[in-house]
């Protein structure tokens, strides 16, 4: 006995000699013999929780060009600069375990014209600067005034923000038993419909996490893990194998 099915395709049914068509929506599953001679139905199942991001990720830096005689002066003006970013964060509230620092990155700036003098070569000095934060709503709000620092003479970057859910694992743990709950439900629906009866479960295997945008529909074979935005779609699905009777 062997049931095939696809979402939004017809199901086959083959119980013996008879051909029962049907259609039904969600999961895949296949009903075959177990190894004892018992039949058997496996269904995949899934559940979907939408969760708010509890903890942002800033990613900034500062910037200096200077010349190969002004590196000195410019290494000076990059602590300035850090100094303004750090005071700038802490006037508005972020704490200063909120903030790391990485050490300054020389760069020479290279031209198309061929060899070039030392003292005329560029460098650029370039500093990353990372906050996290619980604050998911007061470090989004405050990456928007980051223009204050570039008013005031600050090379910054603002390279964007990335919401994450730190409770994954427990949530998932939870969602499991949702997921094959939906996977019995999808199961008895078949059942049903070839003159049978689930029985108890006899095995079951999780897929991969999906954390999507808030509705989105993009998930991959591999999992994935959307940061974009704070408003998010956790889902998981479950290989479920459950005896007929």
């Amino acid at each position: 006995m062997k049931f095939i099915f696809n979402e939004n395709n017809n199901l086959a049914l083959t119980i013996g000699s008879a051909l029962i068509l049907a259609t039904l929506i969600g999961g895949i599953f296949y009903a075959t013999k177990s190894t004892t001679g018992k039949d058997i139905l496996t269904v995949t199942g899934s559940a979907r929780k939408e969760v708010v991001a509890d903890t942002v990720l800033w990613r900034t830096g500062i910037t200096r060009n200077v010349s190969y005689g002004d590196l000195k002066a410019g290494y000076a003006q990059m602590a300035v600069d850090l100094a303004s970013v750090k005071a700038f964060l802490k006037t508005n509230g972020v704490a200063d375990e909120a903030v790391t620092t990485q050490p300054i990155m020389m760069n020479e700036d290279w031209t198309n014209n061929g060899p070039v003098a030392q003292e005329s070569k560029r460098y650029t000095l370039s500093q990353s600067i990372e906050i996290k934060s619980a604050d998911v709503n007061g470090i989004t709000a405050l990456a928007q005034k980051s223009s204050d620092l570039i008013n005031k003479g600050v090379l910054f970057q603002s390279q964007g923000l990335e919401y994450y859910y730190t409770q994954l694992a427990d949530l998932r743990v939870t969602m499991l038993g949702d997921a094959i709950a939906d996977a019995k439900a999808r199961a008895q629906n078949m059942a049903k419909a070839g003159g049978q009866r689930v029985g108890s479960l006899q095995s079951a295997s999780s897929g991969v996490v999906q954390v999507l945008s808030r509705g989105s529909v993009e998930v991959s074979d591999y999992g994935s893990y959307d940061t974009s935005k704070i408003e998010k779609d956790v889902m998981v699905t479950v290989r479920a194998t459950f005896g007929v009777k």
